[in-house]
């Protein structure tokens, strides 16, 4: 769920579970401008806090048409990693029309992070949301933004990189971390 979010004024939700069941993988399509990055950029704010590109702050993900409206720039996300799920809510520092009277005031950025069907209380500090996404999800930021999304062009920069940059995201994505340890334990008895 994004509101006021990049191009997206309202609260505008879209259904990945219901809209795209049975698919194991989906292209976002349209044109130039219609805010398909700005979904990517809102699905990787919502974990990690930064954008899909990594270019913009959280200052700069306000809505341009939102500007005089009273609704909050927030992302909400619910994800799911092995049966369990979770539910994240994050807001970028921002500029709110004040309730009473003109003018605008400064509201704080603010994070929530809930596992749900869990009695555990949700985390709001930053860093321990940030840790535990990366823990839950098993990637960085940066391996997040090459491998679950591929932004546009960024495909081929996954392709050229390194061979040690691809072994550990595929590792990760995988999970042979076992079979890196047997390989390197087999290696070492050889010699």
């Amino acid at each position: 769920k994004m509101t006021a979010f990049g191009p997206y004024a309202k609260e505008t939700t879209l259904n990945f579970k219901e809209d795209l069941a049975h698919q194991d993988i989906f292209v976002v399509t349209g044109p130039t401008g219609a805010g398909k990055t700005t979904i990517f950029d809102a699905i990787c704010y919502a974990l990690y806090g930064e954008t899909s590109g990594g270019s913009r702050t959280g200052k700069e993900l306000r809505s341009d048409f939102a500007i005089d409206s009273d609704l909050k720039t927030e992302i909400q996300f619910t994800f799911k990693v092995k049966e369990k799920s979770y539910r994240i809510t994050r807001a970028p520092q921002q500029l709110q029309k004040k309730k009473r009277g003109d003018g605008y005031r400064e509201v704080s950025a603010s994070v929530e992070l809930m596992e749900l069907e869990s009695e555990q209380p949700p985390l709001t500090k930053d860093i321990e949301v940030r840790e535990q996404i990366q823990q839950t999800i098993g990637l960085k930021v940066e391996q997040f933004r090459k491998i679950v999304m591929i932004p546009q062009g960024d495909f081929k920069e996954f392709l050229y990189a390194n061979t040690t940059n691809k072994e550990e995201i595929l590792r990760k994505i995988f999970g042979t971390d076992l079979y890196k340890k047997i390989q390197e334990q087999l290696t070492q008895q050889a010699n």
